[in-house]
């Protein structure tokens, strides 16, 4: 059997070698060569997956380790009666860990606000509600809008009263561009004028939720908190939004070592599936023990003295403005960040709570 993986795809070789030989690739630039032969296709995000590169291949089986599916095209893999499989709520605890550090790095006092802060969440799937849970933890004032779900454990509102109301608001929704509730461009002139100056506003789901242009000028009128992990035109990000922008990263908030094993134990099930194979192997075996930090002390105490320690959010911003070039990031250097990232661990590996 010949696979082809995505070459940021972690424990690869653990969970597939027994089934043939691996070719690994940069996922941003496979092309229908590279795959029209093979068996497996293992894939994250950045993998356009359309007619151009899976005509008339081979192909059985397409594994995303990914929560979206907006790079692939169902309908044409469907057409060609490939299988597939996506790694829904695989890194969704990363995420909530990356919110709620961005926003203690922030504001660190928010720790003590209790329910005098009031955070927002647009978006209560996997993500989302995760959040809402740990958000509640810490004592938090949370509101939510999704208008696909309720969920008992949060008071949802009406968008226009969370946009009025939350002191901030994170992002969790896919990239729609059709139906009832399209997310793209959600984040608009208008929506941005209904929020208070002073509001943090968080995106770590998909970049195109968040026009641009109207976010720019924006910022430029109230210089209001923004923390960004993905973009509406990534990999090209322009010198000027870098310099509005609080805390930038290269599209990681869900780069836990646990959330991309995560991502390929969910994909691996489904592969075996696919092809009749006994699934016996558990990501958990690979992880190496960490120090269990969070088993004398309270959450709040363990973050206000480990937030950092655990995650250093700063690298990852300084890291990302260190690949300007010509006023713009360099397409090369920020997936090079992606391909060399030193996945962090989640909360849990140090004996903390998880959503």
């Amino acid at each position: 059997m010949k696979i082809i993986a995505d070459e940021n795809l972690a424990f690869t070789e653990y969970f597939f070698s027994d089934f043939g030989d691996i070719y690994q690739h940069a996922g941003r630039t496979l092309t229908h060569q590279d795959v029209e032969d093979a068996d497996a296709l293992l894939i994250r995000s950045v993998t356009q997956v359309n007619h151009q590169l899976i005509e008339k291949s081979q192909l059985k089986y397409i594994g995303s380790a990914t929560i979206g599916t907006d790079h692939l095209d169902i309908t044409e893999i469907e057409k060609q009666k490939i299988k597939w499989s996506n790694a829904a709520g695989c890194n969704a605890q990363a995420v909530v860990e990356y919110v709620i550090t961005a926003l203690l790095n922030l504001k660190p006092q928010l720790l003590d606000q209790n329910e005098n802060f009031t955070l927002g969440i647009i978006g209560l799937g996997n993500v989302g509600s995760r959040l809402a849970t740990m958000a509640q933890l810490l004592n938090w004032n949370v509101i939510a809008y999704d208008p696909f779900v309720e969920r008992c454990h949060v008071n949802q509102v009406e968008l226009n009263s969370l946009l009025q109301n939350a002191d901030a608001i994170s992002i969790h929704v896919p990239l729609t561009k059709t139906g009832d509730y399209p997310t793209y461009h959600l984040i608009n002139a208008s929506t941005l004028a209904q929020m208070k100056p002073d509001t943090i506003l968080i995106n770590s789901a998909r970049g195109p939720v968040i026009a641009e242009s109207a976010l720019i000028e924006d910022l430029q009128k109230t210089n209001r908190a923004v923390v960004l992990d993905v973009f509406e035109h990534e990999p090209e990000i322009s010198e000027e939004l870098l310099n509005l922008i609080r805390i930038v990263t290269p599209h990681i908030a869900g780069y836990s070592l646990e959330g991309k094993a995560r991502g390929t134990q969910m994909i691996y099930d489904a592969f075996c599936q696919t092809f009749n194979y006994k699934n016996d192997k558990e990501f958990e075996t690979q992880l190496p023990v960490c120090d269990a930090l969070f088993n004398t002390q309270d959450l709040k105490s363990v973050l206000k003295r480990y937030i950092s320690e655990i995650y250093d959010i700063q690298r990852d911003d300084q890291n990302l403005r260190a690949c300007l070039k010509d006023g713009k990031v360099d397409q090369k250097a920020f997936d090079y960040l992606r391909k060399t990232y030193p996945l962090r661990r989640e909360w849990a590996a140090y004996g903390g709570p998880k959503a």
